[in-house]
């Protein structure tokens, strides 16, 4: 490991991180960082290299090459000390089936060496954060998807750590269960917690993150706000639907002065990048009345999570699957 001092305005900051399985290189000289207080989103398909990150900043594997730092803390030489001060939610619920919800939150409580009574205090509390009360005297293995994945996360907070480490948390919910675990996210967020949140739902990474990276391969191919990466795939797209019958060569020809780009056709729909979103949709309206070429709808829409990915990798973001395919 590297022995330069952490830089005090990064909570989470990682220099040249490298991390081998055999030939395979899960993280291949990553560089990022995280200001205290925000959720910085690890975007990426299976096997990009999200996992493998959160195993080193968690302490849970020791990188070959670089450093890795959470609150100024090296995560190889300062793994006792980090471990006390940082919370983990994966994707699947680390929870004891047999246990009750209180159970659960007051074993964890005493893990990190509290009395019994103030653990179960703490536990109560988290229960009624997370609107677990009337669950909180069942047994886990009674608990839905969403219940268990709340009560994963209560877990991760019973030492109130600063920094918390999401690993696809809402994979396998349910729409609602997903909305409801980002208000908690958000909550968390909104009190000063800084997060990692790693996921593939690029929905997830647009509502929650303040920034976000990129992983490939385990290489960092992006980074920025989610309006900055879409800047790079180009401002708005007008989309137009022709009536069924009309000559998709036409439309493309007669919105080229509206782009630098050629415009492209799918079907009946043609797509063009616009210079200028204002008066767009009158102007194609224009130029295709002027061709002779009929329009049943047009819409303008800003590039999507979903565009970036694929503009930058060069394949679409995975859905996610029932194991994580990582290493380690």
């Amino acid at each position: 490991m590297e022995t330069d001092h952490a830089d005090p305005a990064w909570a989470i900051e990682v220099r040249g991180v490298v991390k081998r399985f055999g030939m395979v290189r899960a993280l291949d000289g990553v560089d990022l960082v995280a200001k205290e207080g925000e959720v910085l989103g690890l975007l990426g398909p299976n096997g990009a290299g999200k996992t493998t990150l959160v195993r080193v900043l968690t302490t849970l594997l020791k990188p070959d090459s670089g450093s890795a730092r959470v609150l100024g803390l090296d995560v190889v030489r300062d793994e006792g000390k980090l471990r006390e001060r940082i919370g983990l939610a994966g994707q699947y619920a680390a929870v004891d089936e047999n246990l009750t919800g209180l159970e659960n939150l007051t074993m964890v409580g005493r893990l990190y060496g509290a009395d019994r009574r103030p653990a179960k205090v703490r536990a109560a509390e988290l229960l009624e954060q997370f609107e677990l009360v009337e669950a909180g005297r069942r047994p886990a293995k009674t608990y839905s998807g969403g219940m268990r994945r709340r009560l994963d996360l209560a877990a991760a907070l019973v030492a109130k750590p600063p920094v918390l480490f999401l690993d696809e948390p809402t994979t396998g919910l349910d729409p609602r269960g997903r909305l409801g675990l980002w208000d908690v996210i958000e909550s968390l967020v909104a009190g000063g917690t800084t997060a990692l949140l790693t996921t593939q739902y690029l929905d997830e990474a647009d509502r929650l993150a303040n920034r976000i990276a990129v992983i490939d391969h385990g290489r960092l191919i992006a980074e920025g706000t989610s309006d900055q990466l879409k800047d790079q795939v180009g401002g708005e797209r007008l989309e137009v639907q022709l009536e069924a019958g009309a000559d998709p060569r036409a439309a493309a020809r007669a919105l080229v002065p509206m782009s630098d780009e050629p415009p492209s056709a799918d079907g009946t729909i043609i797509t063009v990048s616009v210079r200028e979103h204002r008066g767009a949709i009158m102007e194609a309206v224009r130029r295709l009345a002027e061709a002779g070429v009929a329009v049943d709808d047009l819409a303008l829409r800003r590039p999507t999570l979903d565009d970036v990915f694929l503009a930058l990798t060069g394949h679409a973001a995975e859905e996610p699957r029932e194991q994580e395919d990582e290493a380690a």
